[in-house]
């Protein structure tokens, strides 16, 4: 069970986020499915139409978006994976404009899996580096 359940959460990074297509997290995720991600805005951490918004979110700040796994661990019911995310911001992101700028920035995510659907999932991601790589603090 623990490779499929890696497998599962794989194709969030490589197909919903990287490949874009967005529709499949209605395959993937629970109708009850909760993001834990405290940097995600509110409206976006429920069921798959959450997800849609937020990978719809990304890909408009950032067309050419791209996720690999690094890493992944799966135990019972939960698969962690680490991953980095790449790409240009070329669109208006949480209210900061686009800057031409690439950045990459690191993360690691756990999802809980029930009835062969991602149920929950606990996100930490490098947010403020991903705010000074963009310059929305002052800096360079």
């Amino acid at each position: 069970m623990s490779q499929e359940n890696k497998a599962l959460v794989r194709q969030v990074f490589e197909e919903i986020y990287t490949g874009k297509n967005v529709d499949l997290a209605d395959e993937i995720y629970s109708p009850d499915f909760v993001d834990n991600d405290p940097a995600a805005p509110e409206e976006m951490r429920r069921g798959p139409e959450g997800v849609k918004a937020q990978a719809a979110m990304y890909k408009a700040a950032f067309p050419d978006i791209s996720m690999t796994v690094e890493d992944q661990v799966a135990e019972g019911d939960k698969v962690v994976t680490r991953w980095t995310a790449k790409g240009t911001h070329e669109g208006e992101l949480m209210g900061v404009p686009a800057t031409g700028k690439s950045v990459s920035i690191t993360g690691i995510t756990i999802s809980r899996i029930a009835d062969g659907k991602v149920e929950e999932e606990w996100t930490n991601w490098d947010g403020l580096g991903l705010m000074e790589q963009i310059g929305a603090l002052g800096g360079e």
